[in-house]
């Protein structure tokens, strides 16, 4: 062997083993107060890491921290939030969008007090035949709240570890390496101390990819990887990781329809299975690419009294993950002792705060009723 081959397999040893040294050493000076974070020292507590890796998926850290707080406050702990009726946790949901999110949760939390007397399985394994946890949550719980020494890797830490290695694969093909790389980084336990810290570790990726490794303009001046990081070498760091052109849905259009009754509004529950299942809505048409809006406008609820409906000027604009949505806003008033039809209610429209309205159907509420 040369000794230039040996020097660089020495340097790739001694970085294996440093990286995550000194990744906790800046954790530990620099680690994020988050509501759902143990401080240092303390074990967290699962039912708090669940409920926050679930609300975390797709939403950003600001967002959720009120909802946190929130679900907490009402259910503090799994077992009150596995007696509680899916009706209220779509409640207290709404706003947060990807509300299949909601529906799992509190299918896992029945789930936890049924088949497990209200503690979360303290394997992979266990936690992944749970409702709504997949590999990635199942490792997230499994390092943060039991010590496994396991690395979930989220957006953050995508992108951080994309970076330090420069993995030109693109995602998501270049996931399973990414895995590979990030579990690297897992660090040791401290003397004395039996704990792997593999939860640390993650949260210290996480944190990194937050505060400095960000997507643009990446403080890497401040990182305690900045001198083994290749894309920095390189100059390319905002360029990791490497996606595929992104595909975006086809433009769907529907109407929908805001019908007041005094002070109530007409309202329903759509679906429990598929978009936005079991959550409050106004009737409306279908939501199809090429909508006419005269045939939208015939599948109006049918209701005594009303004469015509009075398209309001614009549109309502939302887009969900896969496709851009326009809603016509049409609306119309009936008297007092109208009849809802059939699977419709009528709700007070000072108590709209309560329903599980999703923020498409908040957004043509406001609509209609200018407010």
């Amino acid at each position: 062997m040369s000794s230039l081959v040996a020097s660089k397999k020495q340097t790739t040893a001694e970085h294996s083993v440093s990286r995550p040294a000194l990744l906790l050493d800046w954790y530990d000076h620099h680690r994020r107060r988050l509501p759902w974070r143990a401080a240092a020292g303390e074990r967290a507590d699962p039912y708090r890491v669940w409920l926050s890796e679930i609300m975390l998926q797709q939403t950003g850290v600001k967002t959720v921290g009120p909802y946190f707080e929130k679900f907490l406050a009402r259910w503090p702990d799994v077992a009150s939030l596995g007696r509680a009726s899916q009706d209220d946790v779509l409640r207290m949901w709404a706003g947060l969008g990807y509300y299949s999110r909601a529906r799992n949760l509190h299918a896992c939390a029945v789930a936890v007090l049924r088949d497990h007397g209200g503690v979360f399985p303290d394997t992979e394994e266990g936690l992944r035949k749970l409702p709504g946890i997949g590999p990635y949550t199942a490792a997230a719980i499994g390092a943060i709240a039991f010590d496994i020494r396991t690395m979930p890797v989220d957006g953050n830490i995508e992108r951080v570890v994309s970076r330090l290695f420069a993995v030109d694969e693109p995602l998501p093909q270049g996931k399973p390496r990414i895995q590979e790389l990030a579990a690297t980084l897992l660090g040791e336990s401290r003397a004395g101390d039996e704990k792997s810290r593999a939860g640390d570790s993650a949260q210290a990726l996480m944190d990194l990819g937050s505060s400095i490794c960000t997507p643009k303009k990446p403080a890497c001046a401040l990182c305690p990887l900045n001198d083994d990081c290749v894309a920095r070498a390189r100059g390319d760091q905002e360029t990791f990781p490497r996606k595929a052109p992104k595909k975006t849905g086809t433009l769907r259009r529907g109407a929908a329809f805001i019908v007041t009754r005094g002070d109530e509004l007409l309202v329903r529950s759509r679906a429990e299975k598929g978009l936005l299942g079991g959550m409050t809505e106004v009737p409306g048409s279908e939501w199809l690419a090429g909508q006419d809006d005269k045939i939208a406008l015939k599948q109006a609820p049918a209701l005594r009294g009303i004469e015509r409906w009075h398209r309001k000027a614009g549109v309502v604009t939302h887009v969900f993950t896969h496709f851009p949505l326009e809603l016509v806003v049409y609306t119309a008033q009936v008297a007092a002792r109208t009849r809802a039809p059939q699977d419709m209610r009528w709700v007070p429209i000072a108590t709209l705060a309560d329903e599980a309205l999703p923020n498409v159907m908040r957004k043509a509420i406001a609509h209609g009723l200018d407010i």
